[in-house]
């Protein structure tokens, strides 16, 4: 009868659901279960939006570097733009997270980070096509067979007459490689909308979610939120290999390819794809409500005020948000942070944060281009690699870690525990990196004499000698070209060649007079830069090596993010996980890929020359320098946090040792004498699993 008479009056008032449903604690409970695994799917997703418009836009840098002609240094900032947006408002969204309904805050990020996006595209087309020179685009515009030499054919004459009557028209065009700030502030933009997703996000479920089960069900989300750095990656490679003006350019008539440094990838499409992904994303948030009831916890019946159970009535009224004042916000805002950075674990682990963060941003912002130059891969190829073998291993890594917590309930001892052990096999594997080699590009006037013997400290070699003396050549115009003795020449022109076959990519110099200087081959010439050989042989165990290190470092990565959770009262979670994020931005992501940038630009041996004047991106790096420079900086950082980790296990089990004390001390009248050296290991993690996060002593 109370079921019929419960339906009759959802009949007639269906308003009146929300009474049904508070005297059936079933239906209660498993509607606020759906809703929790709702805000999962819609977090996992959102997760999958951000990492996959930033992995795509990292994979990018090294076409926005080209396409706009700017150093590597600049390109940090580009990238590091994005940290500063988040700079700007993640303490304060971190800090009024529980105040605020942290669903709509997190839509109104993804809509933010898709408009990033599409402001960070628009200066393709505001630019005019990519223009490259090449010799080989203007002997195919000639009507006769002409010579890189001047002095063999007067065409040489006509065609560098042409060239600067164009340059004053292509130096108006010039104006718009400022456009990179574009590209700046739309990333600026994403960092902006991205500061609500993690520290709201992963508070909700905390809050919200069983002890045992908000390990398991953060380390799913970050794991799902994984697969969009994959996707974004194969997104770059794709793009990467399509011509930047491509629906505009005939490929066809393109002399250069995608190994080649002056190749320039579409850029800019992807960013129409991530910008679309990001919006749908924030579409669920916006009818999710502002908390829920605690996973697993029943609704009982008691006595009913106006067909509401006073319980449920309680707690409706408890979960409707507060009204803030901005005295109070910011009376309590330097008391709460003194708090929060007067735990010695906590502060510990934001300095292990500020140099892990410093490492993996320096290091994924430059993969590509460490590949590239170390190993004589395409940019395309490297992305390639990356999104299909790197990332789906640290996929799997995070979840085996988020999986081990659960089945083993590990609690903070443990955790850091097994983080550190994780962490440090992984530097001692890093070493290895050293042992990979590769040779330098053999470049005519840089690296080897025009003999083809070495240059004494890559010092920069007579660019004119008696063979091309008489040509009449442009220095610093690069436009490589392949000789029979397997030395490169940065132009046709310096390698003296006289006489041409063919067109295009097929396009062969013959008469090479500089060819011949080192007594071996024959006096001809090709397009592109000299393979080297051993460089592809390395590749493989650099790979495999790779993918052995972002395994283990993810497998310790959900264990570690845990210790945070876990060193802080509750009503500190959320401000813990913005301060975290926030230190790592402000002093990893930001300065990181700038001053990686600013470190491998010092091994660069040939700078690009914009048509008005002033250096472009670099052209050729030493490649010897740029891997003891790259790696070693990653070695520094990972070797601090070596360290870190050992603190960070001390702290921990020295504050065990402490809340091991304190609970037999309550269960005796008489705190007894404990010599902590007398304390078993066993006796150690039993404390930490015993222990509430509590106040000021949460462990």
């Amino acid at each position: 009868m109370d079921g019929k008479m419960a339906a009759q009056q959802a009949k007639e008032n269906p308003f009146a659901l929300d009474k049904t449903l508070g005297s059936h604690p079933t239906k209660a409970t498993s509607l606020s279960i759906s809703k929790l695994k709702i805000f999962l799917g819609a977090l996992a997703f959102s997760f999958f939006a951000k990492a996959f418009s930033g992995s795509y836009m990292k994979s990018m840098m090294t076409q926005i570097e080209r396409r706009f002609e700017i150093s590597s240094s600049v390109v940090g900032l580009i990238d590091g733009s994005f940290e500063i947006g988040n700079l700007l408002v993640m303490v304060l969204v971190s800090y009024l997270g529980p105040k605020v309904h942290r669903p709509k805050v997190i839509a109104a990020g993804c809509l933010i980070m898709s408009f990033g996006s599409f402001v960070s595209m628009m200066p393709h087309f505001i630019m005019g096509h990519y223009n490259y020179k090449s010799i080989a685009v203007s002997l195919a515009n000639s009507s006769a067979s002409v010579s890189a030499c001047a002095s063999a054919s007067p065409h040489h004459y006509a065609l560098a007459e042409s060239s600067r009557n164009t340059t004053a028209v292509e130096c108006e065009k010039m104006t718009s490689s400022y456009l990179w700030v574009f590209v700046l502030a739309g990333n600026l933009l994403r960092g902006i909308g991205e500061a609500p997703i993690m520290p709201l996000g992963m508070s909700y479920i905390d809050d919200f979610a069983t002890e045992e089960n908000s390990a398991f069900y953060i380390g799913t989300v970050r794991s799902s939120g994984m697969f969009g750095p994959t996707l974004g990656f194969l997104l770059g490679a794709f793009c990467a290999n399509l011509w930047v003006d491509i629906g505009a350019v005939d490929t066809d008539t393109l002399t250069i390819n995608s190994k080649d440094t002056r190749w320039v990838g579409a850029w800019w499409l992807g960013m129409l794809i991530c910008g679309t992904t990001s919006f749908m994303s924030s579409l669920p948030f916006w009818f999710l409500p502002h908390s829920l009831p605690q996973e697993g916890e029943q609704v009982v019946k008691s006595n009913e005020v106006d067909g509401i159970p006073q319980d449920s009535q309680s707690k409706m009224e408890a979960h409707k948000p507060p009204r803030l004042k901005v005295s109070e916000v910011a009376k309590d805002f330097f008391p709460t942070l003194k708090k929060l950075l007067g735990n010695s674990i906590f502060l510990t682990y934001l300095l292990l944060t500020i140099l892990q963060y410093n490492s993996l941003v320096g290091m994924v912002t430059f993969e590509s281009k460490f590949m590239e130059q170390q190993f004589n891969i395409s940019v395309s190829r490297a992305i390639f690699l990356i999104g299909v073998i790197i990332l789906p291993i640290t996929i799997v890594g995070m979840f085996l870690g988020g999986f081990l917590i659960k089945r083993f309930k590990l609690h903070i001892a443990g955790m850091a525990k097994f983080a550190c052990i994780t962490f440090v096999t992984a530097f001692l594997l890093n070493l290895f990196y050293f042992g990979v080699s590769c040779q330098v590009l053999q470049v005519a006037g840089l690296t080897v004499n025009y003999s083809g013997i070495k240059e004494a400290s890559f010092s920069r070699g007579k660019m004119l000698p008696a063979c091309n003396s008489d040509c009449g050549c442009e220095e610093n115009h690069w436009d490589p070209v392949c000789g029979g003795n397997g030395i490169t020449y940065m132009n046709p022109c310096l390698a003296g060649c006289k006489a041409s076959v063919g067109s295009g990519k097929d396009l062969v110099f013959q008469n090479c007079s500089c060819v011949g200087v080192s007594g071996s081959g024959n006096f001809s010439a090709v397009l592109g830069q000299c393979p080297r050989d051993n460089c592809t042989k390395e590749f493989p165990y650099f790979l495999v090596l790779l993918s052995i290190l972002a395994f283990i470092l993810s497998l310790g990565g959900t264990p570690t993010y845990m210790i945070m959770f876990r060193s802080v009262s509750p009503d500190l979670k959320s401000f813990a996980v913005g301060i975290e994020a926030l230190c790592g931005r402000i002093l990893g992501g930001l300065p990181a890929p700038i001053y990686f940038g600013a470190l491998i630009d010092q091994t660069c041996l040939k700078w690009g020359v914009k048509i008005c004047g002033g250096s472009g991106a670099c052209r050729v790096y030493n490649t010897e320098a740029f891997r003891n420079v790259y790696l070693g900086v990653i070695t520094a950082l990972r070797f601090g946090s070596c360290l870190l980790y050992i603190i960070l296990c001390i702290l921990i089990m020295k504050r065990c040792r402490q809340g091991n004390q304190m609970t037999k001390a309550t269960k005796n009248a008489e705190i007894p004498d404990i010599k902590l050296s007398n304390i078993s290991p066993k006796t150690e993690v039993s404390c930490c699993q015993e222990m509430q996060v509590t106040g000021d002593n949460p462990l």
